[in-house]
């Protein structure tokens, strides 16, 4: 008998120590089943080394924790401006074939009577919000949205569940008003209707708020969550709380020549480019011993508070990090970091404090004073000077197709993402993120038919299986990818990269460069590789020919464009 009583003794423990375990596996089979959350978060304007893991001097501890914990692209490239390069991160169609090749305030007259020249988003192509919420995704997005104004172009009729939106080229930080004289008002909107800000409204922490909101408000499902966050940060005009830019006293001090070197030598030491690189100055750029002591630290100061602008931003980042951390989402969270294109380099106002926009600066009340730069009233642009900074070491900034107008930053890390804390300098196109996050969430893309509807097909590469180590490659050395936007155009092709700006540099002849192993574009290889020269020419004419690329008209001004209709 004793014998018996002991084996059920026995028998009692192990199926009482077992069960737990076993409910416990069952638990944990269920929550790998769970799709990740998604936070793609995007900056405006941010230059390619204007964050700590690229090179920067500005204090970016929250993004540098996802490039330790995922992997950083060192290579990367999107579009020049800022509606092209969201209609192509959104939909992963080329931006002649999503309705948006340009900014719709850039457009002339004659180039709109045709269907893909709109510069609002086409309904011919599905957003990856869109896609996220047939599959049962919450959706949200809080910021710039800048692809169309009305209802059926606002994001919350393209697939976003709640929706804080800005739908123009930018606005003011601190405050619900226009900036520049081609608006009458600063147009904001949330879920789909007219939206008044808050009296203590700045926009990188109204951002994260609402974010939170939002998550909050469905907290208690299991439904995953995708949130897209288009920060204004650093789109002119730059602004930020004194407390931030103050961190950068002095740091700017010995000019733009001191800080493109500086920012050079971190970005060898940190990895993100090969040792030894050359880099150029980029035409324009002042020289800055030149300048007088006043010039001098007013160029400073307007650096000082990018520099704490982009601090500022990171901040709100960590609050949104530490938000998920306390809901246990954070480690089920896909993160993506990037910026629509490069630095803004537009000149729009000068030490002495004047502006080509001084008459409407009074008439509205914007100022460029050095005692109040970036604080509430202020206009702040940091300009072509500093914009070299920025993209330092590459060429350019904005608008340019050249590497300092298109390569950014992109920083992944999360569930999908088994490498970490490494950089690579495999090549990625904007149009490759919307099918990689797909992807990642084992979702299938709509192959061309969505609703019963022909739409147009994804055409970037979902390159999920590099991010999980599978793979070495994304694009193969005979893939071709074209770009143009505004008569500026590129292809990109291997490790090489063809290149012409007809409009904002007037040049005739198209550049043939190695941009793997001379991002800063130095060595024009057209002579030496004659062969791939033709090679590449004849890609990119088949690639205008088959996404309907229009020549710019004689002429074609981009600022005289946008200013058309004078001030309002």
């Amino acid at each position: 008998m004793r014998l018996k009583q002991l084996l059920c003794i026995i028998l009692l423990y192990l199926l009482n120590s077992t069960t737990p375990s076993s409910i416990l596996a069952q638990q944990n089979f269920d929550n790998s089943l769970k799709r990740p959350n998604i936070v793609l978060i995007l900056a405006d304007d941010l230059g390619y080394t204007d964050i700590s893991p690229f090179g920067s001097e500005i204090n970016t501890p929250n993004i540098a924790r996802l490039a330790q914990e995922g992997i950083s692209f060192t290579n990367y490239h999107t579009a020049g401006s800022c509606a092209p390069a969201r209609a192509m991160l959104l939909t992963g169609v080329d931006s002649h074939r999503n309705g948006v090749p340009n900014i719709p305030e850039a457009l002339p007259a004659e180039m709109t009577v045709y269907e893909n020249y709109q510069g609002v988003l086409s309904h011919n192509v599905v957003t990856l919000a869109s896609m996220l919420q047939a599959s049962d995704y919450h959706t949200y997005v809080t910021g710039k949205w800048h692809l169309g104004h009305t209802p059926d172009l606002l994001p919350s009729a393209r697939g976003f569940d709640r929706t804080i939106a800005m739908a123009d080229t930018g606005a003011d930080n601190w405050e619900q008003r226009a900036y520049l004289p081609i608006y009458d008002q600063a147009n904001w909107y949330a879920d789909g209707a007219p939206h008044n800000l808050p009296d203590d409204f700045y926009s990188s922490e109204y951002f994260i708020d609402k974010t939170i909101e939002f998550i909050a408000s469905n907290e208690g499902d299991d439904n995953p969550f995708f949130a897209y966050i288009p920060f204004q940060a650093v789109h002119m005009p730059v602004q930020a709380p004194r407390e931030y830019s103050d961190r950068y006293t002095g740091v700017y001090d010995q000019g733009w020549t001191v800080m493109r070197e500086q920012r050079r030598v971190a970005a060898i030491e940190a990895g993100v480019i090969p040792p030894g690189i050359d880099m150029q100055v980029t035409p324009g750029t002042l020289n800055w011993d030149s300048l007088t002591d006043e010039q001098k630290r007013h160029h400073a100061r307007r650096m000082e508070v990018y520099a704490g602008m982009v601090d500022n931003m990171d901040m709100h980042i960590g609050r949104l990090l530490s938000y998920l951390e306390s809901i246990e989402e954070y480690d089920n969270t896909i993160f993506i970091f990037t910026s629509d294109n490069g630095a803004e380099g537009s000149n729009l106002i000068n030490p002495e404090g004047g502006s080509i926009l001084a008459e409407w600066f009074n008439r509205v009340g914007y100022n460029a004073d050095y005692n109040t730069l970036g604080e509430r009233g202020s206009f702040n642009a940091i300009g072509p000077s500093n914009a070299t900074i920025a993209a330092s070491p590459l060429t350019y900034y904005k608008f340019h197709a050249n590497e300092g107008g298109l390569r950014v930053p992109l920083v992944m890390s999360g569930p999908g993402v088994e490498r970490a804390n490494e950089f690579t300098d495999e090549f990625v196109f904007v149009t490759d993120l919307a099918p990689t996050i797909l992807g990642l969430v084992d979702i299938e893309d709509h192959g061309g038919t969505w609703n019963q509807n022909d739409v147009e097909q994804i055409v970037g590469s979902d390159f999920s299986s590099f991010l999980a180590g599978n793979s070495e490659q994304i694009h193969s050395a005979d893939d071709p990818i074209g770009y143009e936007l505004g008569g500026n155009s590129a292809l990109f092709k291997g490790d090489y990269k063809l290149v012409i700006n007809k409009i904002s540099q007037n040049e005739t002849d198209w550049h043939l460069f190695d941009i793997k192993n001379d991002p800063g574009e130095t060595k024009d290889l057209v002579e030496e590789r004659p062969e791939l020269f033709s090679e590449m020419i004849a890609d990119y004419e088949a690639y205008a020919d088959e996404n309907n690329v229009r020549d710019m008209p004689e002429n074609y001004s981009r600022i005289r464009t946008i200013f058309r209709d004078g001030f309002n």
